[in-house]
């Protein structure tokens, strides 16, 4: 019986009913209102064989709107269709296509059918959208693996992103991704600076099966930005950077080899310096600790000259009528680069005629002898004639000079007569018709005397003054001081010295001493009693030199600590060294210090007189360092400086910070100048003065910043404004000084200006805050508020500049000691007591005890103490506690202090 194949298929509302019943001779499609019957008979070869499937649905995923389509192809087969989701699809949604294998002759039978998107959507959420072939032949059906549809599609926020990172150098690091939920399931690759990471290439990456991305060794090549991205068939998405730094931490090299002795001959020092190079610190790795720079003391060999040992005996005389001798420089050997003797080592002598060998006859000897003496005699007439013709030329040219002006007091040029013809070449010179007869007032001195009123080469430093009166009152020149400025800046050393009286003080000071002071500057010379030779008159002047006007040879990691500070004139003789105060700007300590006093020589150079902490006692200067101010003791006057070497990062200067206003304002704009300079007085004094000239006021007390030597710049910035009535016009978020302009120390005024606008003419009240830092380092935050048109703040420049002393004091007026009293406790305390109640035990109350060796190498210890206790008490000083150390010491002086300077 064959067989019959009748699938009834009935459509409803879209959906498809079909029954199958199976014939063997062929099929029929019967439908609820029509019904067609199709047959495709096989041969009977192929009869008996189910249908296999050669091509068989796979997985698919709509991408936004586009529909998708499903393929079936199987043989051999009479019949296919496609069921989705337990459903049949409509036959006229198929698209059939019919061929015959070449190969086998087998019928081939393939099937495409479109889903859209709306179909999908249509169950999303309840189940897996999935369709299914299935394939009829004579013998049976088969049916394909199930397709699954979805539609796919790509979150844009990733649920976990990479943060930022800093690492040593050779660390591991690892930056997490989890990316964005998305069908299909999104691939993960990674990018460093928008350039793909492939750890293939780079096995020094690895990217874990949950996307994270491992750093294995950081090496200074993986400092970027790294991006996590995320890609399907529907989108691409980027995390957010994240930044990674590889920082490398300084290391010290090895340290460089011992610098020769300073000394050399006896104990000095000697240095060695290392680098933080080793490696370098980069990208904010910490920077190495401990010292840069180390000291050592070291003992240099003395060099030993050579000296001549005693002479040997004398040969046997020879038969040339000479005998020898000999010595050797053995006693001692030079040695250490000591200077070999100087002389010859061998002499020779004529021998007498009993020990000379007779060669000639007793006449030609008798010839001999008296050849020589003829010869001798006539040598004996040329000189004696020779020394009375000298004698005689000399009386008439002392009788020809001498005059009266040795009667007077050597301001008058001398007369010469010069009839003489062998001085006539005196006839050139001109006489000086200007010169006029000036009178001294004080007692006569010989010609001797006064010459050695100015002790300097070529002649007097200065003229004598116009009035010829060089009469002290109160310690006060009653000269013009435009005058002694302009005398003294034509002289050939001076012709540098500004012509500021402002800045400059000068006297006249004999034996009693005195002291010049530049008001306000912290600057000040004290001469004390004795310094200056008695019988000897010096005009002194004490100067500040402008920074800008020297160029101080700063080199590395050099700084100006102090003004630079004039005092002469240079070569005048001291018998006792003077005391110059300056202010110095550095931290006072001199672990993180190299610092040196420089001094200007006469040829312009400046020379390392004196470095600090290692002074010699011997040498012409030394200095005490105090938290503020230097003290130099000189006993020679010339132009001085203080210079600093950083030995460490850890060395820090003292900057002041001023800020000035305009004292009235009647525009918008409003500016506050912020000074960053070195902290001493005389800047100080500088900028308030040319403020004064500018209109403008102090708006707040002064701060004081410390400054380190690590490099960085200082930046200032402004805050906390009221945006409703100010606004800044800097563009940027903050201002910048370089850090070689303040550490070089040679730009005086410094500063940074903000201009301010304020939104109306009656806006007055400001508020801001102000902040001033070293990057990296310390800061000030300075809090503003006030009215700009009714500031009544005892602010004013004059605030600040109270020091209204005498410029020039000469005599006892410049001492609080009365002279005859420092006479009596010099002479109790110089000489040493067994229970040590002396000059030692006063300078232990006074705490100046770690001096002791340069006090001991002077003849008055106790006037040097004294001297250095007037030079700090000045001001402020009280003879009553004076009184009470020289109390406790046990001296029945103290007693003395008491007594008004009438009664002594």
């Amino acid at each position: 019986m064959p067989l019959h194949l009748g699938p009834f298929v009935r459509w409803r509302s879209g959906l498809v009913l079909t029954w199958i019943c199976l014939f063997s001779s062929g099929f029929t499609f019967t439908g609820g209102e029509h019904a067609a019957t199709v047959t495709h008979p096989l041969p009977a070869a192929f009869s008996d064989l189910l249908p296999h499937f050669l091509v068989e649905p796979d997985d698919v995923y709509i991408v936004k709107n586009k529909p998708v389509t499903l393929t079936c192809r199987s043989t051999p087969a009479t019949q296919i269709y496609f069921k989705c989701n337990g459903e049949w699809v409509h036959q006229d949604q198929h698209l059939i296509e019919r061929d015959v294998d070449p190969a086998t002759g087998l019928p081939v039978m393939q099937v495409k059918i479109d889903i859209s998107r709306q179909q999908v959507e249509k169950i999303f959420g309840l189940e897996d959208y999935w369709c299914q072939c299935v394939a009829w032949s004579t013998t049976g059906t088969q049916k394909s693996q199930k397709a699954y549809v979805r539609i796919a599609y790509l979150r844009k926020n990733f649920e976990e992103e990479p943060l930022g990172k800093e690492v040593a150098l050779d660390q591991e690091v690892l930056l997490r991704c989890h990316p964005p939920e998305g069908v299909p399931l999104a691939e993960v690759e990674w990018q460093r600076n928008e350039e793909l990471i492939d750890p293939k290439t780079d096995p020094n990456f690895f990217i874990t099966v949950d996307h994270n991305l491992i750093i294995k060794q950081t090496r200074l090549a993986d400092t970027g930005n790294y991006t996590c991205v995320a890609k399907n068939i529907v989108a691409r998405r980027k995390s957010s950077s994240a930044t990674v730094i590889v920082y490398v931490n300084g290391g010290w090299s090895t340290w460089a080899t011992w610098s020769a002795c300073s000394a050399v001959c006896g104990r000095g020092w000697q240095k060695r310096s290392r680098s933080c190079t080793n490696p370098t610190p980069l990208n904010g790795g910490t920077s190495c600790e401990g010292q840069s720079v180390q000291k050592s003391a070291c003992t240099a060999t003395c060099p030993v000259d050579g000296g001549w040992s005693e002479w040997s005996k004398w040969s046997p005389c020879g038969a040339d009528c000479t005998m020898w001798r000999s010595r050797e420089c053995t006693q001692p050997t030079p040695s250490t680069g000591g200077k070999e003797c100087q002389g010859l080592d061998l002499q020779s002598l004529n021998c007498t005629s009993e020990q000379c060998p007779q060669t000639a006859s007793g006449a030609e000897d008798v010839a001999l002898y008296v050849g020589i003496m003829a010869v001798a005699l006539c040598l004996t007439l040329l000189l004696i004639v020779l020394v009375l013709v000298y004698r005689r030329k000399k009386e008439g040219l002392d009788a020809d000079v001498a005059d009266s002006s040795i009667l007077t007091t050597g301001f008058q040029p001398m007369g010469i007569k010069p009839n003489k013809p062998e001085n006539s070449h005196l006839l050139t010179i001109q006489p000086d018709l200007t010169t006029t007869t000036t009178s001294y007032q004080g007692t006569l001195r010989s010609r001797r005397e006064v010459t050695g009123k100015f002790s300097v080469s070529n002649g007097p430093l200065l003229e004598p003054l116009p009035n010829g009166s060089h009469t002290l009152h109160n310690g006060k020149l009653p000269s013009d001081p435009n005058d002694f400025m302009n005398r003294l800046s034509s002289q050939t050393y001076f012709k540098t010295l500004p012509r500021d009286t402002v800045n400059t003080s000068y006297g006249t000071f004999n034996f009693l001493g005195g002291r010049l002071t530049l008001p306000n500057t912290g600057i000040s010379l004290l001469i004390p009693p004795e310094a200056i030779p008695r019988g000897k008159i010096y005009e002194i002047y004490l100067t500040i030199q402008k920074k800008e006007d020297m160029r101080l040879p700063l080199a590395g990691c050099q700084t100006l600590l102090s003004p630079v500070v004039s005092c002469g004139p240079p070569g005048v003789m001291l018998t006792r060294p003077v005391i110059l105060s300056m202010d110095h700007c550095f931290d006072a300590c001199l672990e993180n210090w190299a610092i040196r006093l420089k001094k200007q020589s006469y040829e312009g150079t400046w020379e390392d007189v004196l470095q600090l902490g290692e002074e010699v006692v011997s040498e012409p200067y030394y200095c005490q360092l105090e938290a503020e101010t230097c003290r130099v003791f000189t006993e020679q006057l010339g132009r001085f400086a203080l210079v600093g070497e950083s030995l460490s990062m850890a060395a820090a200067k003292r900057l002041k910070l001023l800020l000035f206003a305009p004292a009235y304002c009647s525009t918008l704009e409003y500016n506050i100048r912020i000074y960053c300079m070195d902290d001493t007085q005389d800047l100080l004094k500088e900028v308030m003065q040319m403020e004064r000239q500018l209109g403008g006021r102090l708006i707040d007390e002064p701060h004081v910043l410390l400054f380190k030597d690590s490099y960085h710049n200082l930046r200032l910035s402004i805050h906390d404004m009221p945006q409703a009535h100010w606004r800044s016009k800097l563009l940027a978020g903050y201002q910048e000084i370089p850090f070689y302009h303040i550490w070089s120390g040679s730009q005086r005024t410094l500063h940074c200006t903000f201009t301010l606008e304020r939104q109306s003419l009656s806006t007055c009240d400001l508020t801001c805050t102000l902040c001033v830092w070293q990057v990296e380092g310390e800061g000030q935050s300075i809090t503003l508020d006030f009215n700009i048109s009714k500031d009544i703040r005892p602010l004013d420049s004059d605030f600040l500049l109270m020091d209204n002393c005498t410029p020039a004091l000469a005599g006892p007026s410049a001492f609080q000691i009365p002279y005859l009293i420092r006479q009596k406790i010099c002479s109790s305390l110089d000489t040493p007591c067994p229970n040590g109640a002396d000059w030692r035990l006063l300078a232990q109350r006074l705490k100046l005890d770690r001096h002791m060796s340069f006090f001991a190498s002077k003849a008055s210890p106790t006037s040097v103490i004294l001297d250095l206790w007037e030079t700090q008490h000045f001001h402020s000083g009280n003879l009553n506690q004076l009184a009470a150390v020289m109390a406790e010491i046990g001296k029945q002086e103290a007693m003395i202090f008491l007594v008004s300077d009438g009664e002594c």
